[in-house]
């Protein structure tokens, strides 16, 4: 979902368009303003989260450069397929409404910026009119290839905030795409067909049924979906999930037992967890398919040594516990067992002897 702080304000709700002469403070925190240039159709027309609403768009810098125009922008409302403000600000939008948008770079495209056109930390401002609106697809009844597209280009916006640095936004799109994949599928006939699920009735003729998908579109599905995963993994260790990371992991491990990204980032993940014994055995799978990956190499060699000092701060802690501080194999001098040796070997050999003694005097007794 979109950050705590990126929520429409409660003036937005009001049952009148604001004054077209005035700025409305959409987040209350001026960073996002937007004021209306050509009234709506009222407040009843604005579009829901959820549905895909179409705008015209011009974005432009502070110096009037145009970054961006497009006169039939399609998305789905609520789930940051576009710029921020944008995304924000469409849902206080009325129908035929024309609108100015200033929005600071936080909202737009942050610190990075877009090459080669949009600057680091550069604010813009948007024209944008609202143009239509409808209901989202059912996601049961996209065949294989609409899944397909539809869940890549949710997980290159995942990618955009990746790059980004806003690892929750990145998450929120990739759990999107992973829902795309995972829905159901299923298609609806008019024409008699065998088989379940669902029966036609004098009231409904329709007939639902699944969806078949060929065995290429099953597969790219799936190399969409381990993307999303692993990408989901990078993004959740960033923000110090691990046991979400380590489910993402084990989630495309159970697909590809193999992949080394997953092998990777799961090591990496019981690293940070400090179970080293599991993590090096699994970092040296992930090296053993990839014998010339640097990367792999130096986290695998940082956990060698973290481990080794982990049995040494180990070995010494228990050896505190049983009262003997001295270091491990470090063995007493000569000198030191001498005096000790010397009276054992006697005291020994005393008891051998009085033990014996006493045994033949039992035995004198006994033939007495």
């Amino acid at each position: 979902p979109p950050r705590e702080d990126a929520q429409p304000s409660e003036q937005g709700g009001g049952e009148a368009a604001e004054d077209p002469q005035e700025w409305l403070d959409v987040l209350g925190s001026g960073l996002l303003k937007k004021k209306t240039l050509v009234p709506g159709q009222g407040v009843d027309t604005r579009p829901r989260k959820g549905q895909d609403v179409t705008v015209r768009l011009k974005a432009t810098l502070e110096d009037g450069s145009v970054v961006e125009e497009n006169p039939a922008l399609t998305f789905t409302l609520g789930d940051c397929d576009v710029l921020q403000a944008l995304d924000l600000c469409a849902q206080l939008l009325e129908m035929g409404e024309t609108a100015l948008i200033m929005s600071d770079a936080k909202y737009c495209y942050g610190a990075q910026g877009r090459s080669p056109d949009v600057p680091p930390n550069a604010a813009l401002t948007l024209e944008v009119e609202l143009l239509g609106a409808r209901d989202a697809p059912d996601l049961e009844l996209l065949s294989g290839k609409e899944k397909i597209e539809l869940a890549n280009r949710k997980r290159e916006r995942g990618n955009f905030f990746y790059q980004q640095a806003d690892y929750v936004l990145a998450i929120n799109s990739y759990d999107i795409a992973l829902k795309v994949i995972g829905s159901s599928s299923k298609g609806t006939s008019s024409c008699p067909r065998r088989g379940p699920p669902g029966l036609p009735s004098p009231s409904n003729p329709t007939r639902v049924f699944a969806v078949d998908f060929s065995p290429d579109e099953e597969a790219e599905l799936l190399d969409v979906k381990v993307k999303c995963l692993n990408n989901l993994a990078a993004s959740q260790l960033k923000l110090d999930h691990y046991e979400a990371a380590l489910k993402s992991c084990n989630l495309v491990l159970e697909h590809q037992p193999g992949n080394i990204k997953a092998l990777f980032r799961k090591g990496k993940v019981l690293a940070q967890q400090g179970e080293y014994r599991e993590a090096i055995p699994i970092l040296k799978a992930a090296l053993k398919l990839e014998p010339s990956n640097k990367t792999i190499h130096a986290e695998l060699s940082k956990l060698v040594k973290k481990h080794a000092d982990q049995k040494n701060v180990e070995t010494e802690m228990y050896r505190k516990m049983l009262g003997n501080p001295r270091a491990a194999g470090a063995p007493g001098k000569c000198k030191d067992k001498l005096p000790w040796s010397i009276p054992w070997k006697w005291l020994f050999g005393a008891t051998a002897i009085a033990l014996g003694g006493v045994a033949l005097s039992v035995v004198i007794a006994a033939r007495n």
